[in-house]
């Protein structure tokens, strides 16, 4: 195989590689969008019986993780554009795109991160009756394959 060949395959595997991974990072990370999200959503809104002060707790939360979430995916989109740059520039596995790999990993982590310490606030708000139900739909958003 000619040098040329390779360097191309190589690329084409690294952009194969790193697409995968941004679209793993965002089915992860997207569970809000859901419909395992929305269960949850759903079951807090609509299905448990939240007092006054729970609901006004809850919607805090919401707006603020709502704000939190926004500035990671604008992260996610620059760091996946930066990826693009480096492997457009090296057109390999070179140090500019293992960076940028990297960046894209730290941000979904950021997220995943952000996204259970929401989940725990939320579950910080229930009474110990509302509990079970929580954690059970909480369970099926991360086990039970999306649609």
């Amino acid at each position: 195989m000619s040098r040329r060949r390779w360097t191309i395959m190589v690329a084409l595997v690294a952009f194969v590689a790193a697409v995968a991974g941004v679209l793993a990072g965002r089915a992860i990370n997207d569970r809000q969008g859901s419909s395992h999200g929305n269960e949850l959503h759903a079951l807090l809104h609509d299905g448990m019986a939240l007092s006054d002060d729970q609901r006004r707790r809850l919607d805090a939360l919401e707006t603020d993780f709502a704000g939190r979430r926004g500035a990671l995916q604008a992260q996610m989109r620059a760091d996946n554009a930066a990826l693009s740059a480096a492997i457009a520039a090296e057109h390999g596995e070179g140090p500019r795109v293992a960076a940028a790999v990297d960046a894209c990993h730290r941000t979904m982590g950021t997220l995943q991160k952000a996204t259970l310490a929401h989940v725990f606030a939320m579950r910080r708000l229930l009474r110990p009756d509302q509990l079970p139900a929580f954690d059970r739909a909480v369970d099926r958003a991360l086990t039970q394959p999306t649609q």
